[in-house]
Order: C-alpha cells, then sequence, then structure tokens
C-alpha cells in the first residue's frame, strides 16, 4: 500500500513531546519524524522509541539513507520509498 493511501496518525505525550506521523503496518506501529533543518535530532522521536520499543521508526530529512539506533533515514526526495 503506497503512503498516500494510508490513514495517518500522530502521537504527543501533552505539552512535551510529538512524533509527526505514526504509520500501522501489519508489524505494528512506525513513528515517523520529518525534519527539513540540517540539526535532525528529535527527542520527541527517541521519546517515543524508548517507551513503545517499535521495531524500528523513520526519519525523513535532508540526509542521505541510512539506519542507525533503530531509525531509518529517508531523504526528503525518497519520501515516496517508504511502504
Amino acid at each position: 500500500m503506497a503512503l498516500a493511501n494510508r490513514k495517518l496518525y500522530y502521537w504527543t505525550s501533552g505539552n512535551e513531546a510529538e512524533v509527526d506521523f505514526l504509520l500501522s503496518q501489519e508489524s505494528g506501529i512506525i513513528p515517523c519524524e520529518v525534519k527539513a533543518a540540517d540539526n535532525v535530532k528529535s527527542k520527541s522521536l527517541s521519546a517515543y522509541v524508548s517507551k513503545y520499543k517499535p521495531h524500528y521508526a523513520v526519519r525523513i530529512s535532508a540526509k542521505n539513507f541510512g539506519f542507525e539506533n533503530g531509525i531509518k533515514s529517508v531523504p526528503l526526495y525518497a519520501t515516496h520509498c517508504i511502504e
């Protein structure tokens, strides 16, 4: 299923943290954070991962593809690759 055809949700922990999108898959919920700036550190994504322990998380940013500490990095131009 393409990302465009999915229902998108977000997560918040009150006023402290917010994850931009939660993607529902058969394997579970995947948190997805979007960063437009060069600074890709995300306290909110880290808080979600620490609390709910998803199989992995996704960060969309200007950085290249990568995988580190359970976070898949996807460049902004390649969001169509997320399934």
